[in-house]
């Protein structure tokens, strides 16, 4: 079985390829690019997605499926990295496994033994985050993920009382804040855990592609918890909202 993973949800562009006997986290990373450097994501998404195909020998038709980030994140990677996962899997004709953008990032910290907080720089005073820990080689959820105040987040992982590791580009936004407001044990990831990466997509996606849980190219789409800056001023040039 193989799997193309892509992730465009964040500053990371990222993309692997897995190839494992069956579906489970383990199996091999055949190849995975990543790039955070002042390009954007339809700069060097599908050139990277092309390299590591070549590099592989891997065509398109190769693969069992394709995993994608499906959101939440920033509105337009979200949108190039929907569309590239989609035009894949129909050109393949195979399904799309849709990881929850947050659970990925968690997958970065697999087996940690503390709670483990990813967060994405939401702007507007908040942060996509949830809360994950990990239990019998299977991820929990504590709080899911969704768009919230710094605080809000802190104060749930307080009144939870377990040690807890952060993660991500939010977690670097708000550092400061987050040293001042957290009152259990806490670290930040070192900096090869800290960003989204393609190879957790596909480690976790193998195992939801073994359990069935995919979807059709066409019914996917990508979920962005909360609208954009161009539909939220759209709106009020309507007076739909105060």
């Amino acid at each position: 079985m193989k799997i193309l993973a892509i992730d465009s949800s964040g500053l990371v562009a990222s993309a692997a390829i897995w190839e494992g006997a069956s579906a489970s986290v383990t199996g091999t990373i055949l190849a995975t690019a990543s790039t955070d450097y002042k390009k954007t994501h339809s700069q060097t998404l599908l050139p990277m997605i092309d390299r590591i195909c070549k590099d592989t020998d891997s065509d398109p038709k190769s693969f069992d499926a394709v995993v994608v980030a499906a959101g939440p994140g920033s509105f337009t990677g979200l949108r190039i990295g929907s569309a590239t996962a989609k035009a894949i899997a129909m050109a393949a004709d195979i399904p799309i496994v849709e990881i929850p953008t947050l659970e990925g990032l968690a997958f970065n910290l697999w087996g940690a033994g503390r709670a483990v907080c990813p967060m994405m720089d939401a702007r507007r005073n908040q942060v996509y985050s949830g809360l994950y820990g990990f239990e019998d080689d299977e991820l929990i959820t504590y709080r899911d993920q969704e768009a919230l105040a710094l605080e809000d987040m802190l104060s749930f992982i307080n009144d939870l009382g377990r040690d807890v590791i952060f993660l991500g580009d939010g977690a670097d936004a708000y550092h400061e804040r987050i040293c001042e407001g957290t009152k259990v044990k806490y670290s930040f990831a070192p900096a090869h855990l800290n960003r989204q990466n393609a190879a957790s997509l596909a480690a976790v996606g193998a195992r939801m592609y073994g359990a069935g849980r995919y979807v059709n190219a066409d019914d996917h789409s990508p979920v962005y918890l909360r609208v954009s800056q161009a539909e939220r001023e759209g709106t009020k040039n309507f007076d739909l909202v105060g």
